[in-house]
């Protein structure tokens, strides 16, 4: 009896007619994976290159419209031109100030309420605020600083400073020439465009001026800054302006930020109408105007009758018509429309003395021409039918074509 071989006794797991699983199955199908998404990214990398970049600039435009928007006003601090102040606020932040920009005077009253001591910056360019909300803002402020104050802005603080004219241009620097600390330790700066204040301490006078770019009271309180340009954006890097500011404004651990506008004009209770600004004998004047009108507009608006034409005796000589017309040629330089009058005027001259009629062309002209004076027909033809580019040559071509009449006729 013979013993079963191995193979008989092994199970067969296969079905019928199904491959034998070969080892290296598996990883075929792996590096086909790998290869068939390489494949497509290099078929399609033009569409996906398109797509990032499209990506990329949606993500761009949508940060930038999310982004803070700045502004356009005069020493504001959002705004970060040239005439703005973003550059100054940064600054004091970044030095332990707490710059706190409010926009109405109710926002500003509030805002030094909290924080008692605080140093105001008041810049009414267009004296927006009142003498009562002025002297509300000073009483709740630590310190007040004004740049480039109106006259009824100072008259309202009562501190004995009052305009005192511009900074002439024969000083574009000024020094501190002051005892304050603040203009000594920040050393000249400039003088152009700047407004000069009087009154209690002055600094950064001109020479022979008893007046200056700064002002101040003797307590601290009240300070006056005659130009823009010391706080600006601008002008923050010339000379001393970045150490002045920064030491005028930053006394204090607070500053509130106010720049008046048009809302708290409009919320003021001591805006006069016209009615009250207008004296009282304008009760009788308007009405008396309005009859004195009425009374000229009947007198003017009667009906004079139609026109009546009447000719002029006038009469003005062929010769300055065309004289005139001459000139009007050569104001405007119509060397083309001057030439073709001339040729024109020839032709007509000429075919009256040869007596061809005024059916008569061009051609038929220059033939009659050239019979009666004995020369080729071509040196009539290109005489009259030159086209001169200069106005020497013209006045010259002229003056031929006149000689060319003149044998006609004598001939």
């Amino acid at each position: 009896m013979q013993n079963p071989s191995p193979d008989s006794l092994t199970p067969n797991l296969l079905t019928p007619g199904a491959p034998e699983a070969q080892p290296d199955s598996v990883p075929t199908l792996r590096s086909d994976a790998g290869s068939g998404a390489g494949s497509w990214l290099r078929r399609h990398r033009g569409k996906a290159a398109i797509s990032a970049a499209a990506a990329v600039g949606l993500a761009v435009v949508i940060s930038s419209q999310l982004a803070p928007k700045g502004d356009s006003l005069p020493l504001s601090v959002h705004n970060a031109g040239p005439n703005g102040a973003r550059a100054v606020s940064e600054i004091l932040g970044r030095h332990g100030v707490a710059v706190k920009n409010v926009g109405s005077f109710d926002a500003a009253a509030e805002a030094l309420l909290d924080r008692p001591g605080a140093t105001l910056l008041l810049y009414d360019r267009s004296g927006f605020l009142d003498q009562a909300r002025l002297q509300e803002l000073t009483a709740s402020a630590g310190r007040v600083v004004l740049v480039t104050p109106r006259l009824g802005t100072l008259k309202a603080f009562n501190a004995g400073i009052s305009q005192a004219g511009v900074v002439p241009e024969s000083s574009p620097l000024l020094e501190p020439g002051c005892s304050l600390s603040d203009p000594a330790a920040a050393g000249p700066v400039s003088g152009t465009g700047g407004f000069l204040y009087d009154g209690g301490t002055v600094c950064y006078r001109p020479q022979g001026s008893a007046a200056g770019l700064l002002a101040g009271t003797d307590d601290g309180g009240l300070t006056v800054l005659g130009s823009t340009a010391l706080i600006s954006n601008g002008g923050l890097a010339e000379h001393g302006h970045a150490a002045l500011a920064l030491r005028t404004l930053g006394s204090s651990g607070d500053l509130v930020w106010y720049l008046p506008g048009l809302g708290d004009a409009a919320a003021t209770e001591s805006t006069q109408t016209l009615d009250d600004l207008a004296p009282d004998w304008v009760a009788f004047l308007g009405p008396w105007l309005v009859f004195v009108a009425v009374l000229a507009i009947v007198w003017r608006g009667r009906r004079l009758g139609p026109l009546v034409f009447e000719p002029l005796p006038v009469v003005v000589k062929a010769v300055e018509t065309a004289e005139g017309r001459a000139r009007l040629y050569q104001d405007s330089h119509a060397l083309d429309r001057a030439r073709d009058n001339l040729r024109a005027g020839t032709l007509v001259r000429l075919a009256q003395a040869l007596r061809l009629g005024s059916q008569a062309t061009a051609d038929d002209v220059v033939q009659a021409a050239a019979r009666h004076l004995g020369r080729p027909a071509t040196d009539i033809s290109g005489l009259i039918q030159e086209r001169p580019r200069t106005t020497t040559r013209l006045v010259q071509w002229s003056q031929e074509l006149d000689k060319l009449e003149n044998e006609v006729r004598t001939r």
